[in-house]
């Protein structure tokens, strides 16, 4: 929208258009089974049922993570990087600033390969472990701060190594608003348990009813760099 200066005594004339646009959006089950048979319980000294639960939750959170990482390469109003180009201090500088220049939202952050992320620290006087400081207030820290690198410019950098490499090692990230995308829960997290008797066997399921969509496509900036792995010998 855009104000105007105002006369007294003269009524206001111009209005302004809301322009809003709206999406439907649905979600879908996504889910992984276990049978673990009797005599495998009785023989481990562990409880496996804690065993195999805590492994099917590490699987749905690849799962989600993974289907939000999807998004990325779907931000196509504006592209950062080429194949092989490396993620140094200036390259991201320079992708932060599409988002400075077209006037992204804040929150705004960057997410991308551990190994992209490296050449930032390798190349700059950025070094995570000495200047990352704390994870801004608005994240939260439970989740977030085992992936959490940096901040730069005001932008909340993080790493995701879930984040697919091709056969040129090269990875897509991104630089988004928050309003770029949304995440919808129906079912966050739901296990169960069937007895099969016949089979002395326990079935153990996990669920979840979600989606992940791209809201603006204006919001975000597809960001492919080289993902090779950096030597550790040279």
């Amino acid at each position: 929208m855009t104000a105007a200066g105002l006369i007294d005594g003269v009524d206001m004339t111009d209005t302004q258009d809301i322009g809003m646009t709206t999406v439907d959006l649905t979600t879908a089950e996504v889910g992984l089974k276990v049978i673990l048979t009797d005599k495998l319980v009785r023989q481990e000294n562990e409880d496996m049922f804690r065993v195999v639960g805590r492994q099917m939750g590490d699987a749905m959170a690849r799962k989600k993570d993974t289907d939000v990482i999807g998004l990325f390469a779907g931000f196509t109003g504006f592209t950062a990087g080429t194949a092989g180009a490396q993620l140094t201090l200036q390259n991201l500088s320079g992708t932060i600033d599409i988002a400075k220049r077209n006037k992204f939202p804040n929150p705004v952050y960057f997410v991308h390969h551990p190994s992209a992320l490296f050449r930032v620290s390798l190349n700059s006087a950025i070094i995570p472990s000495l200047t990352q400081g704390l994870l801004p207030q608005e994240l939260d820290a439970d989740l977030l701060r085992d992936f959490y690198k940096f901040v730069v410019q005001q932008v909340t950098v993080f790493e995701d190594g879930n984040i697919t490499i091709d056969s040129s090692d090269d990875g897509v990230g991104a630089l988004f608003s928050k309003n770029s995308a949304a995440f919808v829960d129906s079912v966050g997290y739901e296990g169960r348990q069937q007895r099969d008797e016949s089979l002395r066997a326990t079935e153990q399921i996990v669920l979840a009813d979600y989606g992940v969509f791209e809201l603006d496509d204006s919001y975000g900036v597809a960001a492919t760099f080289d993902c090779s792995a950096p030597s550790t010998t040279s």
